[in-house]
């Protein structure tokens, strides 16, 4: 999947302007787990749905969550200067060109998502780009990273069922998306993948927060450290590392348990969710 994605931005910059903003656009949208792709074309190869049309909601996914990377890494916000082992966007060029390949990311999230080479319907793609929108707005993955940055200057810390809803939208949001392309191109029920989503965004987040205790910066490919250095709430600060880990496992099991209508067929999303819960990045 990493190929084909990488493959499919390929072809699509190519078309682009040789400027600063495109390279830096094909740069932020370089390496990556390609967790959320492979969530769309699995949903997608359930629901039968070829590959060749998947790649476009998939690459789209892809994308913002590149835009929401390269903004989250400014000085402005979360001021980082390493992402996927690689120096950050405006390290590499400048915090003007940065905001503006976040800007042009973004669009292009949106004209893969509706593009009509992706899903074969017209409502499907409208469907696609109006949940893509509300996924990553103010009522998502935006949403999310507001409540983020309003904890950072809090009188007190978070409690855990508010770090929950935050992460349901600054993580689960795009998630979720990603889990429910697939039915959703197909016009199909989207509960299962939905819940399977819900549970597994949550893992997600958990085990980002164990790697930020237990991880290092070369493997993680990002800063460590910064939650506690901060004072941040987080899971580990509430569970501790040994009851987050435990509750990582435990949402991976419930994930994998929301896939029985799929059967064995679902077996890779099953692998995923035990990824997630295992990575290092």
């Amino acid at each position: 999947m990493r190929a084909r994605v990488e493959a499919h931005f390929e072809t699509v910059l190519a078309g682009f302007a040789d400027t600063k903003v495109t390279q830096g656009m094909r740069y932020a949208v370089s390496g990556g787990k390609r967790i959320r792709a492979i969530l769309v074309t699995e949903g997608a190869r359930l629901h039968d749905v070829r590959l060749e049309r998947a790649i476009w909601p998939a690459c789209a996914i892809e994308a913002l969550h590149a835009y929401s990377l390269v903004h989250d890494d400014l000085p402005c916000m979360d001021d980082d200067d390493l992402r996927r082992g690689q120096p950050t966007v405006h390290v590499k060029w400048d915090e003007g060109t940065a905001v503006l390949v976040g800007d042009a990311l973004q669009a292009l999230a949106f004209e893969m998502a509706a593009h009509p080479d992706g899903a074969e319907t017209s409502e499907a793609r409208a469907e696609l780009a109006l949940t893509l929108a509300r996924a990553a707005g103010g009522q998502g993955m935006v949403l999310g990273q507001a409540l983020d940055i309003a904890a950072e200057t809090a009188q007190t810390p978070l409690t855990l069922d508010q770090i929950i809803t935050l992460q349901q939208g600054k993580t689960g949001a795009l998630i979720a998306w990603a889990a429910t392309a697939g039915p959703r191109m197909a016009r199909a029920d989207v509960t299962p993948l939905q819940t399977y989503a819900n549970a597994l965004g949550l893992a997600f987040q958990v085990r980002d927060d164990i790697i930020d205790v237990i991880g290092d910066a070369t493997s993680a490919g990002k800063a460590v450290g910064k939650d506690a250095g901060a004072g941040k709430a987080t899971f580990v600060s509430h569970l501790g590392l040994e009851a987050a880990k435990a509750r990582a496992r435990a949402l991976a099991e419930e994930a994998s348990d929301a896939l029985s209508p799929y059967g064995e067929d679902a077996g890779p999303l099953r692998d995923l969710a035990q990824f997630v819960v295992t990575r290092t990045t």
